[in-house]
């Protein structure tokens, strides 16, 4: 006989006030981390704990589609960064002028200064060919592991740990390097460590690169407006691309 629902059921209902203070504080403060780690190991129950964390997020059909693969040897991390500097490097090629060297100035990533990576992937045949909630968006199994990522990253901030995401990569060659198979793809590689200082705004936003948007101007109601400035910066863009 299947157990009552009211049986698994707990109650629910706000946080505290310190509770809530807490966890906005944790998503406020959350920073992309290159170049303030520390160089103290992170301990095994601590990386047990925020492991835990990223566990404990959604997934669609309850799927968990995540692995975690824990990268602390240097050699191997030397290899990785070799990656991501030809990788960069192409990406630098993309630009010209004021914007390349100012790309150019920017610390991308800290593989080698963090005493830690991780490398979180996404296992796209987790739950066979069935998966509940995922049959019209075949996508839900790499939102669901983001979700993952999110969890981490947020848990780390609140134990004092920095995070930063490493995105520059060519892929096919990183997951040679980690003996990734092909099902399985690479959502996240992730340097972590301890911190005793971050930025007080995103880094991105300090260095001039990119300023935060405004909430007012990307929050619709009902549906998309007729104008917006998301379209009147298409509009630009193509301008400028039709004038050359």
């Amino acid at each position: 006989m299947q157990a009552e629902p009211s049986r698994h059921l707990a109650a629910a209902g706000p946080f505290s006030e310190a509770e809530r203070a807490a966890v906005y504080r944790a998503i406020y403060s959350r920073r992309d981390v290159r170049n303030e780690f520390l160089p103290d190991p992170i301990p095994d129950e601590l990386l047990q704990r925020l492991l835990a964390a990223a566990h404990a997020a959604p997934s669609v059909g309850y799927m968990q589609p995540w692995n975690f693969i824990i990268i602390r040897d240097e050699a191997r991390r030397r290899a990785v960064h070799g990656i991501f500097h030809e990788a960069n490097i192409q990406a630098a090629d993309r630009l010209e002028g004021e914007q390349k060297l100012k790309y150019m100035s920017l610390k991308l990533e800290g593989i080698l200064k963090a005493p830690l990576n991780i490398c979180i992937t996404c296992d796209r045949k987790r739950g066979g060919d069935f998966v509940l909630g995922r049959t019209h968006n075949p996508s839900m199994d790499l939102y669901s592991t983001v979700c993952a990522v999110q969890n981490f990253w947020l848990a780390a901030r609140a134990e004092g740990v920095g995070v930063g995401w490493v995105s520059i990569f060519d892929h096919d060659r990183l997951k040679q390097e980690l003996g990734i198979p092909d099902s399985v793809e690479i959502i996240a590689y992730l340097c972590v460590g301890y911190v005793d200082q971050l930025y007080s705004k995103p880094e991105l936003a300090v260095k001039g690169w990119r300023e935060k948007l405004p909430l007012e101007k990307l929050v619709y109601q009902e549906h998309w407006p007729e104008t917006s400035h998301v379209l009147d910066f298409y509009r630009v863009v193509e301008c400028r691309a039709r004038l050359g």
